[in-house]
């Protein structure tokens, strides 16, 4: 989750306050859901007026390729 984190933080852009007309600046980001779809909500301040403003990143879900499915290790016996 954390590698998910820093991806969605480097492609972060920050919004313009729609009062103020300038760069709002990042306030935190935190998991909105995890299972089936990853979403982190970003939260932005304006260091003016001091609006509040939130942006979302949304991943793919993550699913394995066909013919690419886990399946069980096969535990050798010592006979």
């Amino acid at each position: 989750m954390v590698d998910r984190l820093r991806s969605a933080a480097e492609r972060l852009e920050a919004p313009t306050c729609p009062d103020c007309h300038i760069e709002m600046k990042w306030f935190r980001s935190e998991l909105l859901a995890d299972e089936p779809t990853p979403i982190i909500a970003h939260l932005f301040v304006c260091p003016h007026c001091k609006r509040a403003a939130q942006t979302e990143t949304i991943f793919k879900a993550d699913v394995p390729p066909v013919g690419k499915l886990a399946t069980p290790r096969s535990t050798a016996s010592a006979a």
